[in-house]
């Protein structure tokens, strides 16, 4: 096959098929843009906005203050004695560039606190302390929260999406794949593992339910710890109901093989949940516990995958029958083997959909979150707890209108990313 010929059928491979049908809608392609811009701001926030300079000469010593703050945090540095808590702003240069914007969010400037307008007389040294977006009731700077909000807004929605996607696809896989019929075991294993979930549910969550609850209370890390001891009982308890089986084997009776109906369980497991209003499910949660943005994202996640379940299991129902699927099986490839290789890459193209429109779900959940004051400690800046600074002072528009527009343009943008994949993963749409 000449060069030539190896171009041409690498450009008529499903991907590159997606690709070019995407780069047909415009406006997808503009909201690709603009989501890679925002994430740029979110990943170089702290060298758009803060208190420590880029680069900066001191006492003869050169130094990359914002570098070194992450070593510091990393553990793998430590500061010099005259510069731990110090005024970044006062220190005597021999010479300093600052990023665009010299505030941190939590930095207060008393001279211009009470809200102060973008347009309004500022109290400032020179234009270079100028407060560009305002500032809030406490003096901190409106611009620069802004710019760090958006790292949080897309650490929840990605974060959030990569949990949800992964129990989704998890559980979505296995009833699709296996069905009512493809998973079989013994039927004393298959009781025993019946009774035994529920004796391990009971001993592994339901009474140790006021530690859990307790810990979550103190903080993520030790809802996190309580929560591992948890699923280790259960995985204990499941393990001795398998080694009970195996000694049951001698018994003709408990050793026919029966079916596990699979898709029957996840599938009533998936309208269960569905079934819960989610938005109050997680203002439950979070309201009971301490406030974490680690526990915003890990709610949102456990409570968002319902939907990739359903897309998955709907194509692996499909995939499952196909030629290669069915040829892998019968070169007597294992079923863990044909289902991880082969039939979840195959149909993996609507989860990306289901994510892209999750993201912009998640982001606007924990916006709302904010907004009503659950979720995020007090003293981090999101877009919820600017907008929700604004009903303090209706005057202060610019606390209402710019992260109001953040927020409508990130959600936008993300459901515009979804519409593309959507046109450009569907074959009938292909030419």
């Amino acid at each position: 096959m000449s060069q030539r010929e190896q171009v041409n059928e690498l450009d008529q491979s499903y991907w590159s098929n997606v690709k070019r049908q995407f780069k047909k809608n415009k406006r997808a392609v503009f909201s690709l843009w603009v989501i890679g811009f925002l994430a740029l701001i979110a990943i170089f926030a702290d060298f758009i906005a803060n208190e420590k300079p880029l680069i900066a000469k001191y006492k003869g010593e050169t130094y990359f203050p914002i570098l070194k703050n992450y070593a510091v945090g990393l553990g793998i540095s430590s500061w010099p004695p005259e510069l731990q808590n110090v005024n970044w702003r006062e220190l005597d240069y021999e010479y300093s560039v600052f990023p665009a914007i010299p505030y941190l969010p939590k930095n207060q400037d008393m001279a211009n606190s009470q809200f102060t307008g973008p347009f309004d007389n500022q109290r400032v040294k020179s234009k270079r302390w100028w407060h560009f977006l305002g500032t809030d009731e406490l003096g901190r700077d409106v611009a620069s929260g802004m710019i760090h909000a958006t790292r949080i807004a897309f650490l929840v929605g990605i974060i959030s999406m990569s949990i949800s996607a992964l129990i989704g696809i998890m559980f979505g896989s296995l009833a699709g794949y296996f069905g009512d019929t493809g998973l079989r075991m013994s039927r004393g294993r298959f009781w025993l593992n019946i009774i035994f979930f529920f004796i391990a549910l009971f001993y592994a969550f339901t009474s140790r339910s006021y530690n859990i609850s307790d810990a979550l209370g103190v903080s993520i890390i030790s809802f996190l710890g309580q929560l591992l001891i948890s699923v280790g009982i259960f995985l204990g308890i499941m393990l001795l109901a398998n080694l009970l089986a195996s000694a049951l084997k001698a018994i003709p009776f408990l050793k026919q093989r029966v079916n596990v109906p699979l898709d029957l369980a996840i599938s009533r497991l998936i309208e269960i949940i569905v079934s819960i209003p989610r938005l109050f499910l997680i203002i439950a949660i979070v309201a009971v516990a301490k406030p974490s943005l680690i526990l915003v994202m890990v709610v949102i996640g456990l409570t968002s995958w319902t939907g990739i379940a359903r897309l998955i299991r709907a194509e692996l129902l499909k995939v499952r029958s196909l030629e290669y699927v069915e040829a892998a099986q019968a070169m007597g490839f294992s079923d863990v083997r044909t289902m991880f290789k082969h039939a979840i890459p195959n149909s993996l193209s609507p989860v990306l959909i289901a994510v892209a429109f999750g993201i912009a779900s998640a982001i606007l959940t924990e916006a709302f979150l904010s907004f009503i004051g659950l979720g995020v400690p007090a003293e981090v800046v999101t877009w919820g707890s600017l907008l929700n600074l604004a009903r303090q002072a209706p005057t202060a528009w610019w606390l209402a209108i710019i992260p109001g527009f953040a927020i409508f343009l990130t959600v936008t943008m993300f459901n515009l990313i979804g519409e593309g994949l959507t046109d450009a993963l569907d074959p009938r749409l292909r030419k």
